[in-house]
């Protein structure tokens, strides 16, 4: 298993960023230049058992995924599973939000991917990619919240 994990110190309290993620299908355009959509098809806002559809653009292909929420502890984590296909390779992720200092949090997103060796050697770029983008969502959240002083 290869898990990629990219963590961001954010100077806004945990009930803040998770406040955000309360919005998700509203914010998920602003979150970053390449996400397209994001809308609930069962449930709503990071419930168990609900199911997020997204669009986003990655390295310039347009995935389709959907997740569905495994695990929430409200303020603190958020834990999903994708959705066939996506779930062959990438079968499970998660944000997490923890404090930090006096009024700040990390947040760390998770993504961890099956035939992680074999990942690495045929699709290094596509890793990349990802990896890439999870720093720059990570980054843009930070900016995001930071600036609006939520």
């Amino acid at each position: 298993m290869l898990t990629l994990k990219d963590s961001v110190t954010i100077n806004r309290p945990p009930e803040v960023i998770f406040e955000w993620f309360d919005h998700f299908s509203e914010n998920y355009t602003y979150w970053h230049k390449d996400h397209v959509i994001a809308k609930w098809i069962r449930g709503k806002n990071f419930e168990k058992g609900a199911i997020l559809y997204a669009e986003e653009y990655l390295n310039g292909k347009l995935e389709k995924i959907s997740f569905e929420i495994t695990k929430i502890k409200k303020g603190e984590l958020i834990e999903y599973k994708t959705l066939f296909p996506h779930s062959i390779i990438c079968p499970y992720g998660s944000f997490s939000i923890e404090p930090h200092n006096s009024n700040g949090s990390v947040f760390t997103a998770t993504l961890s991917f099956r035939f992680g060796w074999l990942l690495s050697k045929i699709a290094k770029k596509r890793v990349e990619a990802i990896r890439t983008h999870m720093r720059e969502e990570g980054g843009n959240l930070k900016g995001l919240l930071e600036k609006s002083g939520h």
